[in-house]
């Protein structure tokens, strides 16, 4: 916890606020877990003294989708995550988290993706945000997962929620809420939120509205070629239930998200959004390669019928041909799906490479390859892919400047060769797009000031008296990301010294013991 009466100052560095667009030459006099001045302060009596002679103060960064909901604990992820300068992550993401519940169905379902919680076992929100307080040296928000709660009630049913299992949802939301949840969030490409109709989630957003809560959507039916009818669902649910709107991971061509991002704002929608600066994403292999239908079932059945000589026959024949022609990958898919993850020891050797590479060493073909590998892995596998039309950065660029865009790395931290964006974004943001998309002042309020506004996080996300002192001390010049997709996981440079409510948790490039972190409540009111 923090010393109340441990006072450090910060001498001699650039201060970016984080919500106006201001930048002067000053110190940051710490107190306990609070700034009580930035201006001309003197060392008298301080506990420590840190030089930032040619370094930049902001605000600690924001992750508004983030993976690290159990991988949070460990310290190979701290160090990553305070080495981009991010203090405060936000978890419960694509409708499927931990809470409410015992935690198990979403462990294994997405155990690719989250992971295991090292602790949590049962209860609601305020038992999972417990969990954070004091054991890491990060803050973690939380968001409702939506999947989550309709499999709570209702399990995998395909069928449209009842009236009475409508009101044990809301029920469900409302009491995560009340425990301090930032908002909702939904996955419908995921099971079972793909399930839920337009108005079971605006429905389940009500409550999300009523106390100002933020709706967090992984739109359903894809993005690249399904993000126009998936905004438009969006903007039903906004206009149902009056609710405000967050659109993760909003990875398509700028000239259209900005099209589209105007004709919701033109029609009252309440909208931001985040994007990672990569263009190659990560997800499921199960869903990236089998038909829909087996999202449904259960595992062993699945598995069941993927080691049936004739189920394979008919995938090859009626389905696998169909992968060619997604716009998304095309007749080179299996050279554009890289393993970052199986928890299969057999098959550890498959992490880092494509399924065409698989294959070859495996000297079988690649579908054969394929499903081999997901069967041992009882489908947790998941992989880096790739793109047919890898955009320019000025593409992803013009996207960064738009004014609803905020920082979100959707990094994951499962596997031996995960995706770099999770090691990466927050530095890359800094080293590629100050000058290109936004100026420091403007990288300040996308990654952090604007973002601690929209989730409602209080008094954070800038540097000012009387706030929270989440604080990066940044090398303007030296900071940059260093993960790569053959080696994700090196951590990011220029970013040596980082406090989490006035603890310092980096000092000099390493973490500390120090362990300040807390699960975040969500403030009575989002600025």
């Amino acid at each position: 916890m923090t010393d109340a009466s441990r006072r450090t100052v910060l001498r001699g560095g650039v201060v970016i606020d984080g919500i106006a667009a201001i930048r002067r030459r000053a110190d940051v006099a710490i107190e306990g877990e609070r700034i009580v001045a930035v201006g001309s302060v003197a060392a008298d009596g301080a506990d420590e003294v840190v030089d930032c002679t040619g370094r930049l103060i902001l605000p600690g960064f924001i992750d508004a989708h983030a993976h690290a909901d159990g991988a949070l604990f460990r310290d190979d992820v701290q160090l990553a995550l305070l080495r981009q300068g991010v203090t405060t992550v936000v978890g419960g993401q694509d409708g499927v988290s931990y809470a409410p519940g015992d935690g198990a169905w979403a462990a294994r379902y997405f155990a690719a993706i989250n992971g295991s919680h090292p602790s949590y076992s049962g209860g609601g929100v305020a038992e999972l945000l417990a969990s954070y307080d004091a054991a890491t040296r990060l803050n973690a928000g939380y968001l409702v997962p939506a999947g989550t709660v309709r499999h709570e009630i209702m399990g995998m049913s395909t069928d449209a929620a009842s009236p009475a299992e409508l009101a044990e949802m809301r029920r469900l939301v409302a009491d995560g809420l009340a425990d301090g949840a930032l908002g909702m969030s939904t996955g419908l490409d995921y099971v079972p939120g793909v399930f839920a109709g337009t108005d079971e989630i605006a429905r389940l957003c009500d409550p999300v509205a009523a106390v100002g809560g933020l709706y967090v959507t992984h739109m359903r039916g894809g993005y690249e070629t399904g993000s126009e009818a998936g905004l438009r669902e969006v903007a039903a649910i906004a206009a149902r239930s009056g609710v405000r709107v967050h659109v993760s991971h909003l990875h398509l061509d700028q000239a259209e998200a900005h099209r589209l991002l105007g004709d919701l704002t033109a029609d009252g929608v309440d909208v931001t959004f985040d994007m990672y600066p990569y263009t190659r994403g990560c997800t499921l292999v199960s869903m990236a390669v089998l038909p829909p239908a087996y999202s449904a079932l259960d595992v062993d059945v699945a598995l069941e019928r993927l080691r049936d000589p004739a189920e394979r026959d008919a995938l090859v024949r009626d389905w696998f041909p169909s992968i060619a022609e997604k716009p998304s990958l095309g007749p080179d898919w299996p050279h554009m799906i890289t393993i970052g993850h199986t928890p299969a020891a057999e098959w550890s050797w498959a992490e880092g490479l494509t399924l065409a590479e698989i294959a070859a060493r495996s000297d079988t073909d690649v579908v054969t390859a394929t499903l081999d590998l997901l069967v041992a892995g009882r489908l947790e596998v998941n992989a880096v892919m790739a793109v047919r039309d890898e955009r320019p950065v000025d593409n992803l660029a013009r996207l960064f400047a738009h004014d609803a865009h905020l920082g979100g790395s959707d990094g994951i931290w499962i596997g031996g060769v995960p995706h770099p964006r999770a090691a990466g974004t927050f530095a890359r943001y800094l080293s590629t797009f100050v000058g290109r998309a936004f100026s420091w002042e403007g990288a300040a309020q996308h990654l952090a000031g604007r973002t601690a506004a929209r989730f409602g996080l209080g008094d954070r996300g800038a540097v000012r008296p009387g706030w929270i002192a989440d604080l990066a001390i940044v090398d303007p010049h030296g900071v940059g990301d260093t993960a790569t997709y053959a080696t994700p996981r090196t951590p990011s440079v220029g970013i040596d010294d980082v406090f989490v409510a006035g603890v310092p948790v980096l000092a000099r490039g390493a973490l500390t013991s120090a362990l300040p972190g807390r699960g975040i409540r969500r403030a009575t009111l989002s600025r």
